[in-house]
């Protein structure tokens, strides 16, 4: 790892921590946050109502719950994204069958990564998923690991300690993102390869494509570690 990834993952470390820090004091944690004042928490519904967008960076968060095979051991997830405003220009979506509906233009935005939380409101698991999940434009995972440094979101509403939060997630565990987006396009092409009268972007039978159980006290652990080998 280079020096300059694993500090920069060493701060976002801290910047979680501090996020902790603020809302343990009031009592709350970072999904509270997103389900303030949003009513009756329904399975499906996105919180909050609308989701949350940066117009400046392209970025895109909601927070839901349903029945998936992670629904037994998490509370919700959150799902990231990243609109095509934000990207790097020349990036291109895989190409798909014309029966399959996705959004196109200004809209083409791409999954970056799920982050399953747990009835205390911290994390559990990092996980991709198929196209037909979140209605995504599909991209490889070269150009999703791409866009991964391009997600922030910097302002403060609905929750400024939560947009901190998400943001930093993605920077302490980029490592992994990138593992589990190229197991995620394996396992697309497995799929497909098994199922080849099928279009796999929307065969309801492959919905979770990769996931890796998480911790952050660990990661961080381990990042302390590495900066220390690396000076």
């Amino acid at each position: 790892m280079p020096l300059d990834q694993a500090e920069a993952m060493a701060e976002a470390g801290r910047e979680i921590a501090e996020c902790y820090r603020v809302l343990e004091k009031g009592g709350s944690n970072v999904v509270a946050e997103i389900l303030r004042g949003q009513g009756t928490f329904y399975e499906w519904n996105h919180y909050p109502d609308g989701d949350v967008y940066d117009g400046e960076s392209h970025g895109q968060f909601y927070y839901h719950a349903h029945p998936s095979p992670l629904r037994e051991s998490e509370h919700g997830h959150f799902h990231t994204f990243l609109r095509v405003a934000g990207m790097a220009p020349g990036t291109e979506p895989v190409p798909m069958p014309a029966t399959v509906e996705r959004p196109e233009g200004g809209d083409a935005l791409s999954h970056l990564i799920g982050i399953s939380m747990d009835r205390r409101g911290y994390p559990t698991r990092l996980f991709t998923t198929n196209r037909w999940v979140t209605g995504e434009t599909w991209y490889d995972a070269r150009d999703v690991t791409g866009m991964l440094d391009r997600f922030v979101i910097d302002h403060a509403s609905p929750s400024w300690p939560t947009n901190r939060w998400i943001s930093a997630m993605i920077r302490l565990f980029k490592p992994q993102i990138v593992r589990l987006l190229e197991e995620r396009d394996a396992a697309v092409a497995l799929w497909q390869k098994g199922h080849p009268d099928e279009v796999v972007y929307e065969d309801r039978n492959l919905e979770v494509t990769s996931s890796m159980p998480i911790s952050v006290d660990v990661q961080v652990k381990n990042i302390s570690t590495a900066l220390r080998r690396l000076r």
